[in-house]
């Protein structure tokens, strides 16, 4: 007995020295349903957390404090058929800002029209080169976005390989499940997965990402020693990203950023100088044009 508990509690060490990399809570609302049953979701909400947060998605060792926050909404818009279904997934993540208690958001967005099939029970199971099936090609893409953001926001481009391994698994779905299913082809609209990678690997874009490394490391991290240097860099990072936009505009990359960010944005520079809060008008107002009467108001 004693042997077994020892044993156990290596075991226990171990996985806690190998915590992965995300803390996602994942809920299903099933609301629009008509015939299916509720309890194959039950399962599923299980089956996507148990996906999400026991893979191992970096070589990095985290510890659990150190793992990344988010969040998964699936909405069930569509029976399709039994055991196929439309779907809308939000995803939002965060990271903690140095000194403080506040989480500064890394993605909010929402994943449209996703169609799947799944049958209770049935497990997901991933594999970096090799396709199986949409909804776990879709989960994995976007926590791979997820790794990619949080690291490019602790070091200059530090995000690159996830961002990689986002375009990988892209460019792995075959033609015929492409086809099948909305979301990974240029042609499939112009908010879809295709356009998020591509922005995000966009040599027109990389300024946005050193924008985002100068916005969280150098401005919201130092923020809690020193409010107005920081504050300071936040508004020069925000001019860097409103370049991108005349560079590339109508990409996907900044309507993300825009709805990430706004209202904390709009809390930052509540308190700014008048000549930060002019330079931030100019800016979220031409990037983010359907808010511009709460960014004016700011001043």
């Amino acid at each position: 007995m004693r042997k077994l508990i020892f044993t156990l509690f290596l075991s226990a060490i171990a996985l806690g020295l190998i915590a992965q990399e995300l803390n996602a809570t994942v809920r299903i609302n099933t609301q629009k349903l008509q015939s299916a049953d509720p309890k194959v979701f039950e399962t599923l909400e299980s089956t996507v957390r148990e996906f999400l947060n026991t893979q191992k998605w970096t070589e990095d060792v985290f510890e659990n404090e150190e793992r990344i926050n988010a969040n998964f909404l699936i909405t069930i818009q569509e029976e399709l058929s039994p055991t196929s279904f439309k779907a809308d997934i939000a995803l939002q993540a965060s990271r903690p800002v140095y000194g403080s208690d506040y989480e500064t958001p890394l993605i909010n967005h929402i994943d449209k029209g996703v169609t799947f099939f799944y049958e209770q029970f049935q497990p997901l199971q991933f594999s970096q080169n090799v396709y199986n099936d949409n909804l776990s090609s879709v989960l994995a893409f976007h926590s791979y976005i997820i790794l990619g953001l949080d690291y490019d926001s602790y070091s200059p481009f530090g995000g690159e390989p996830y961002f990689q391994a986002a375009q990988d698994i892209l460019n792995n779905v075959p033609q015929a499940a492409a086809a099948a299913n909305p979301g990974w082809r240029s042609l499939d609209g112009n908010r879809n997965r295709f356009w998020l990678i591509e922005n995000l690997l966009s040599p027109r874009v990389r300024p946005l990402r050193q924008a985002w490394y100068d916005y969280h490391r150098q401005g919201l991290d130092v923020s809690a020693t020193d409010v107005a240097t920081g504050r300071a860099i936040i508004a020069a990072a925000l001019e860097q990203i409103r370049d991108v936009d005349q560079a590339y505009p109508n990409s996907m990359v900044i309507q993300v950023f825009t709805d990430t960010k706004s209202q904390e944005i709009l809390e930052i520079f509540k308190r700014g100088t008048p000549q930060e809060q002019n330079t931030v008008v100019q800016v979220m107002t031409r990037i983010d044009a359907s808010n511009a009467a709460e960014y004016r108001a700011i001043k």
